[in-house]
């Protein structure tokens, strides 16, 4: 059974066969999530951390930006899959979804080499 997030395997490498119309819709959300620069630097954030997870509190102090829009760009990010949070009392930790992380890489193919 699969959770919420989990995803069933996508496609083979773009650089192998062409994306199905489905597997094109399937995957933008993702794509589009990590298409901005806070998003992008907040996913790395909490995919690199070495706890394999972040609160939200560590991570308003690396942006310029107020915490509703930090609170923005990680729901943008949640509801792509690209993470699951947990409340915990008064503040909200965030762990990377590394199955929607890993079914976006693929796509991409990992190893493309310039020819």
């Amino acid at each position: 059974m699969m959770t919420k997030h989990q995803q069933p395997p996508c496609c083979s490498p773009i650089t192998e066969a062409p994306l199905t119309a489905d597997d094109a819709a399937d995957l933008v959300r993702g794509f589009k999530a990590v298409a901005d620069p806070v998003r992008l630097r907040l996913l790395s954030m909490i995919a690199s951390n070495s706890n394999k997870e972040v609160c939200v509190c560590d991570m308003t102090g690396a942006f310029d930006l107020s915490g509703p829009t930090i609170s923005h760009h990680l729901k943008v990010l949640r509801e792509a899959g690209l993470i699951d949070n947990e409340r915990r009392g008064t503040w909200v930790f965030y762990r990377a979804n590394l199955e929607v992380l890993e079914r976006l890489a693929a796509v991409l193919g990992n190893g493309i080499s310039a020819r």
